[in-house]
């Protein structure tokens, strides 16, 4: 039986509350919200904070509200369930309902949270095990050993974002609120990541997000299509998101596809955007988009199925991503 290792725990009342909270904690101290992948991931060694700084007493971060700009606010710690049967999010962001109903499994889906899911630990098939398994073949780069079993011989990590929401929403342009101990700050979405397997994110230590904002619906319409072993819980081994703005004729003024599954970070594929702008998203141009996909992105073995599968795999994907955008008119 897998036990999670001792751990203080804090449940502070308020955001500004949970990071003095953190900022006064020992280096390793994590904050938590629904936990679907801390706390595995604690039974299983990979992350052993000393202390937990729990969220579900702060009300501030949950939540869903209409934006000054005309988007969308939603709360860090909005469980998933809530975000995909949200009224408003059905009607005006219907891809963002769809990318949260593909993760994991509804009961997860109740516990799991928006802000959570953007923040997921990075994957790979030789990460994602038990501690006695891992010691056994001895351990890789990103938690207890020096190598990285996916490239021997490279001196970085390359686990896998795994994240349904986040091709999606560095597609649509999507920021996000990270508070501090020096204040509150809005960055995009995709500022959020670095190409790093280990240091996957590019917030600062103590920092905490706190809210994820969605731009105004406005002539642009956005999708999400994901490639995975089975229909019901599985992580992606690729997922796309698109998003396209058309002026009233139809022509694309601007347009965004990014990949994610493949890299330890969002790919925005800018050759695909260059084949799609200025035209009317016709097949000529949605074909010449998936090819600058296929040709971009880069599968490492370190996830299910084979690498050449999985590269395959990006141009019809992409294709279809795109053939639902023309198809949402």
């Amino acid at each position: 039986m897998m036990r999670l290792p001792p751990f203080e725990y804090h449940a502070p009342a308020s955001a500004a509350e949970a990071v003095a909270v953190k900022a006064a904690a020992a280096p390793g101290a994590m904050y938590v919200a629904g936990g679907t992948d801390l706390y595995p991931n604690m039974k299983r060694r990979h992350q052993e904070p000393e202390a937990l700084i729990s969220l579900h007493r702060v009300a501030e971060l949950r939540g869903i509200e209409e934006g000054a700009d005309g988007g969308l606010s939603i709360g860090a710690t909005t469980s998933l369930t809530e975000v995909r049967g949200h009224p408003r999010i059905r009607a005006s962001y219907p891809a963002l309902a769809e990318a949260c109903r593909l993760i994991s499994t509804p009961i997860l889906q109740n516990m799991g949270t928006l802000g959570g899911n953007l923040l997921l630990d990075t994957r790979c098939n030789y990460y994602d095990q038990n501690y006695d398994w891992r010691k056994s073949i001895e351990f890789c780069m990103k938690k207890d050993g020096a190598i990285c079993w996916v490239a021997p011989s490279s001196p970085r990590c390359w686990a896998v974002q795994s994240a349904d929401s986040v091709p999606l929403l560095v597609a649509m342009g999507a920021e996000v609120d990270l508070l501090g101990p020096g204040g509150e700050r809005r960055v995009p979405v995709f500022a959020l990541y670095r190409d790093d397997g280990i240091v996957y994110l590019a917030k600062q230590r103590d920092e905490l997000l706190t809210r994820v904002h969605l731009p105004a619906p406005n002539g642009w319409r956005a999708t999400y299509r994901k490639v995975r072993r089975r229909g019901a819980f599985d992580f992606p081994v690729l997922g796309v998101g698109a998003w396209a703005r058309f002026s009233p004729d139809g022509i694309v003024e601007d347009a965004r596809v990014v990949l994610g599954g493949i890299g330890s970070a969002p790919e925005v594929v800018a050759g695909a955007a260059e084949a799609l702008i200025g035209g009317s998203l016709d097949d000529a141009s949605i074909q010449a988009a998936a090819q600058a996909a296929w040709k971009t992105g880069r599968p490492l073995d370190n996830t299910d199925f084979t690498i050449s599968w999985r590269k395959e795999m990006i141009r019809p994907t992409v294709a279809r991503a795109l053939g639902d955008l023309r198809d949402s008119r």
